[in-house]
C-alpha cells in the first residue's frame, strides 16, 4: 500500500525544525489509558446491535487491556467487530465519529505525562507522529487535537464514499509499525538514530529497537524486562497499579460491564 495512505498531517512544530529528528508515539496505554479501538467499537454500536454478552465481552477486553497490557487476540476481535459495523458507513460519518470518540471518551484518558513528553519534543522543533493500530480517522483527530505533526494508522477500504468493512493492507501493529516509520523516515529525511519512540507493548519492540532513543511507557511485563536488559528509560504514569486486590478487580469488572452496557443501551440505533 502506498505509504501516504497512512499519513495525515495535523500540525507543525512550534520551534525551528530539528533536522532529521522526530518522535513516534504509540497511542493505546502509551498516550492514553486503555484501547482507543474499544471506544470506536462502542460508538459504532449506533450502526449495529450488541447483545449483553457481546457488551460484557468488550468491557472485559478493555479492562484486561488496562490491567495487563495488549493482547492481540482481543485487539483482533474488537477490530473485526468494528470493521463489520463500519460496512456501509460513509467517510463523513466516520470522520464525525472520530471527533465524538475523542470528545466523549479519549480526551479525559490522555496521560498528562505522555502528553508533556510529546509537547516537549514539539517545543524543541521535533516532529511528533502517532503510530497506532487504531483507525486513521481517529488517530488523525487525536493528533490534530494535541497539535502533533500527524498520524500513522490502520486504513479502511473505501468504495463510492463508504467503507466496505475490509482493510487496505493490514492492521498497523507490531512489525508493521516499524515498516511504516521507516517509510516516513525515508520520505522526511529522518535519521532514526536521532529519533525517539514510545510504547507500552512488547509487540512494538521492532519499532523501539530501530530508533536511537527508545522509551517504555506504562510497559507490560515483557517490555519492562526488555527495557531493563537494554537500559532503556521507563516511565510509568499509572498510579497504584500494583495495589489492586482481587476483590477490587472483581468489583471493577462488574462495574465496567454494567456501565458499558448502559452506554451501549443509550447509543443503540437501528440495526442494519
Amino acid at each position: 500500500m502506498p505509504e501516504e495512505k497512512y499519513v495525515a498531517v495535523a500540525g507543525q512544530p512550534v520551534a525551528s525544525s530539528q533536522h532529521g529528528e522526530a518522535a513516534f508515539f504509540d497511542v493505546d496505554n502509551t498516550l492514553m489509558k486503555g484501547a482507543s479501538l474499544f471506544h470506536v467499537a462502542r460508538k459504532m454500536h449506533q450502526r449495529g446491535a450488541f447483545t449483553i454478552r457481546e457488551a460484557a465481552g468488550f468491557a472485559w477486553k478493555q479492562l484486561m487491556f488496562v490491567l495487563r497490557g495488549e493482547n492481540m487476540d482481543d485487539v483482533h476481535a474488537v477490530r473485526d467487530s468494528a470493521l463489520t459495523l463500519a460496512s456501509g458507513i460513509t467517510v463523513a460519518d466516520i470522520e464525525a465519529l472520530g471527533e465524538e470518540v475523542y470528545d466523549e471518551m479519549i480526551e479525559s484518558r490522555i496521560w498528562p505525562g505522555a502528553k508533556a513528553l510529546a509537547e516537549q519534543h514539539l517545543r524543541v522543533g521535533r516532529r511528533v507522529w502517532l503510530v497506532t493500530a487504531t483507525p486513521i480517522e481517529v488517530a488523525t483527530v487525536i493528533a490534530t487535537r494535541l497539535g502533533l505533526t500527524g498520524a500513522l494508522g490502520t486504513v479502511g477500504e473505501i468504495l463510492d464514499g463508504s467503507y466496505t468493512g475490509r482493510l487496505v493492507g493490514e492492521i498497523l501493529h507490531g512489525p508493521a509499525k516499524a515498516v511504516a516509520v521507516r517509510g516516513i523516515a525515508e520520505a522526511e529525511g529522518l535519521d532514526l538514530n536521532r529519533c525517539w519512540a514510545y510504547s507500552d507493548s512488547h509487540n512494538d519492540i521492532p519499532l523501539l529497537s530501530m530508533v536511537g532513543h527508545p522509551v517504555a511507557i506504562n510497559p507490560d511485563s515483557k517490555l519492562r524486562r526488555h527495557a531493563r536488559e537494554n537500559n532503556w528509560p521507563v516511565y510509568d504514569f499509572r498510579s497504584g497499579r500494583r495495589a489492586a486486590t482481587l476483590g477490587l478487580k472483581a468489583a471493577t469488572v462488574g462495574g465496567a460491564i454494567y456501565g458499558l452496557w448502559r452506554g451501549f443501551s443509550r447509543f443503540r440505533g437501528p440495526t442494519r
